[in-house]
């Protein structure tokens, strides 16, 4: 590979990136307020033709993968943010509920149809650091030792769906919702007596 040739790849590699996240958020948005929204009108959005859309993902199912290993992505850097070793079981949790606040169109489009009947086997796999919080909330005394770590998580993505609805339908401010949603976190999963 000659010296010129490195930075043409680059430029490619990284106009490859845009275009592909360009079609991402362009799905988030359109997909959000119609889940039934086309492949041409979602290429549309991003500002690229249908066909580049189809080079990156074939299928639709390829663009909701895509999408939910974004999701899962940014659900990874969500809980570093939250510091989920710092502080009690119970501040802990307040913070990762914060934090997951912020990704709601992007779980709700990629986890469109998440129903209660799919597999909570994987609750394990998937959020070992967020179940391990709340066994250190119920050792440390700030989460209520009768609330498995299994029914905190499942109430937690419960929540937050509640909270991004009210966003999403105007019926609370951002700032208003997620103040609920602390608030309600907070009192469901406090000892009782504290």
């Amino acid at each position: 590979m000659t010296s010129t040739e490195e930075p043409i790849r680059r430029d490619r590699s990284q106009s490859m990136a845009r275009t592909r996240r360009a079609i991402l958020d362009a799905a988030v948005e359109m997909l959000r307020h119609d889940p039934a929204a086309s492949m041409a009108a979602i290429a549309e959005t991003a500002g690229t033709a249908r066909s580049t859309l189809h080079r990156y993902f074939p299928e639709r199912s390829d663009l909701i993968a895509a999408l939910r290993e974004l999701a899962d992505e940014q659900v990874t850097r969500a809980t570093e943010r939250a510091r989920l070793g710092e502080g009690t079981g119970s501040e802990a949790l307040m913070r990762v509920c914060q934090e997951y606040f912020e990704l709601d169109e992007l779980i709700a489009v990629a986890y469109a149809d998440f129903t209660q009947g799919d597999d909570l086997d994987s609750l394990e796999d998937m959020d070992a650091e967020l179940l391990a919080l709340v066994e250190r909330g119920h050792a440390d005394g700030t989460i209520d030792s009768t609330l498995s770590p299994e029914w905190i998580h499942i109430l937690l993505w419960h929540l937050l769906d509640a909270t991004w609805s009210m966003t999403a339908t105007r019926r609370a401010t951002k700032h208003e919702a997620l103040t609920l949603c602390l608030r309600t976190l907070d009192k469901l999963t406090t000892p009782s007596g504290r």
